[in-house]
């Protein structure tokens, strides 16, 4: 056995105390999020233990007061010992009690409980070589992916992702046919129509529970007009002559990508566009050692990878298949100008044309 370098040593377990605080907090997150502490800290400004209860809708003060300085210790709330006050500073609240901010982050820690829970299928396949269905992970895999994606798709896609791809824009002003592939939840779709009325939009997904969700969200906002959504593989999409295809951090988790390029190519116009927006990512293994990387290749071991092995061929690309493989996808469907349009901190939107 090599001798150990016991200042080695120290850092390390330092690092892992860190990294298991971090994953003991998501239960305690998860509470504050769903009984509206953070929310009831952010509205309302500082509050003892008992106020906070109080304010939170009658809660039990001693396990309101065993929360916050749960938080506090976290870092996440600001503990003032004097009055024995806790508040929520304005940066953390745009993480905390925003919804609409691009680093709200209540989805990833629903997203985290959900690999948690999903972890006994995702083993069983390690011995197998079988993947995971969609859906089947966790109870509710898919609502989490959408909350968990939601912030950036409303802070990005109008705003730096669309305007971004060559002459999209004005088509989708002026009227355009758009088809949003892997829809989901239906979050990226009902933000287009919002932002581009006199355009329609198709969104497509295959997995019906979250398509079902999708057209409730239409119903809601007011867009069943103009906004449908279709169980259905990319492969099997029947319409066609569309002006845009897109599809949002989807493309990596699917059985066959490459028939799915050839998909978009057979159901866009001539002059199509296809913007496919994926994890950010370097070509190469190494690139992608970072806190970014760190995140989406556990989400891709639990997640990702087995929901592409379940499906057909399950080429098991991954959340970090990188820019090159990425193209190499796009290119053997049909697409032969494909370029990197815009890059964010945790996406890359690729543009593809015939």
């Amino acid at each position: 056995m090599a001798a150990i370098d016991q200042g080695k040593l120290h850092t390390f377990v330092g690092k892992m105390l860190g990294d298991l605080g971090g994953a003991f907090s998501v239960p305690t997150v998860r509470i504050g999020l769903r009984l509206g502490l953070f929310e009831a800290l952010h509205a309302g400004g500082p509050a003892t233990a008992r106020e906070l209860a109080q304010r939170a809708g009658g809660l039990v003060e001693r396990y309101v007061r065993e929360w916050a300085l749960a938080q506090a210790a976290n870092g996440y709330l600001d503990y003032d010992v004097a009055d024995e006050r806790f508040s929520l500073p304005p940066e953390h609240a745009m993480v905390f009690a925003m919804p609409d901010s691009p680093v709200y982050l209540a989805g990833a820690f629903e997203l985290a409980a959900a690999m948690i829970e999903g972890e006994p299928k995702v083993e069983q396949a390690f011995r197998t070589g079988a993947g995971v269905r969609w859906g089947e992970t966790a109870g509710c895999l898919f609502c989490a992916t959408g909350a968990f994606f939601r912030p950036g798709y409303v802070n990005n896609i109008v705003q730096n992702w669309l305007p971004a791809l060559d002459g999209v824009e004005a088509k989708l002003k002026q009227g355009a046919k758009v088809a949003d592939i892997g829809c989901g939840v239906g979050h990226s779709t009902i933000l287009m129509a919002e932002a581009f009325p006199h355009s329609q939009f198709v969104g497509y997904d295959f997995h019906e529970p979250s398509v079902a969700e999708a057209q409730r969200h239409a119903q809601e906002h007011g867009l069943a007009d103009r906004v449908t959504f279709e169980v259905s593989t990319a492969k099997d999409i029947q319409q066609t002559g569309f002006d845009l295809a897109t599809s949002y951090d989807c493309l990596h988790d699917m059985g066959d990508p490459r028939g799915c390029a050839a998909s978009m190519r057979r159901i866009l116009k001539p002059d199509g566009t296809w913007m496919i927006v994926e994890p950010i990512a370097g070509d190469r293994p190494e690139d992608n050692l970072n806190p970014v990387g760190r995140l989406y290749y556990n989400a891709s071991t639990m997640i990702c990878v087995p929901t592409s092995l379940d499906q057909e061929l399950g080429e098991g690309l991954g959340a970090q298949a990188g820019e090159a493989k990425l193209t190499e996808v796009i290119r053997d469907g049909g697409f032969t100008r494909i370029r990197r349009a815009t890059e964010g901190p945790f996406n890359m939107v690729l543009e593809a044309r015939a």
